[in-house]
């Protein structure tokens, strides 16, 4: 098991430094065409967003290589729920991304499940600068759309190493 656990990060980090080795591996391996064309993509990475119109304008977007993500902000932006961190998906759709993120919100008062809210967005990199459109809409406890979608815009950078 020892050599096991040494040998999955050796592939990984070869992988890594060997890109078009990677697809020569993936194609072998049946690993999904269009995992291998995410990794390759200018989002994957970690970003600091900023949207204006949010509850909370200051999050956090994780992008990763195999077209799912991750968004986080502080618990403390609304004053009536508190929402999970959100996780969704993305795709590269020509010279842009599209993708949806989902959280779960909870009442702050009586602690019962309150709904959920989904985010449709796009977006497009262009070095360690990112611009998108997003559409937030709120669902019930049931699933069922609550009013329409509130729309809105954002910006982030790449965090990167000193």
């Amino acid at each position: 098991m020892a050599r096991l656990s040494l040998a999955l990060p050796a592939l990984a980090l070869a992988m890594v430094l060997h890109g078009a080795q990677y697809e020569a591996f993936a194609a072998e391996s049946r690993i999904a065409p269009h995992a291998v064309a995410a990794a390759n993509n200018a989002i994957v990475g970690t970003w600091f967003i900023k949207d204006e119109k949010a509850p909370f304008p200051f999050h956090i977007y994780v992008f990763n290589a195999d077209g799912t993500m991750q968004q986080t902000n502080p618990d403390a932006g609304d004053p009536r729920t508190s929402d999970s961190d959100g996780k969704g998906i993305w795709a590269a759709k020509g010279d842009h991304i599209v993708g949806k993120w989902v959280e779960l919100t909870a009442d702050r008062a009586t602690h019962k499940f309150a709904g959920s809210l989904e985010i449709a967005f796009e977006a497009k990199v262009e070095g360690d600068r990112l611009k998108g459109t997003r559409s937030a809409l709120p669902l019930d406890t049931d699933w069922k759309p609550q009013g329409s979608p509130r729309q809105g815009s954002f910006t982030g950078r790449r965090v990167t190493l000193p």
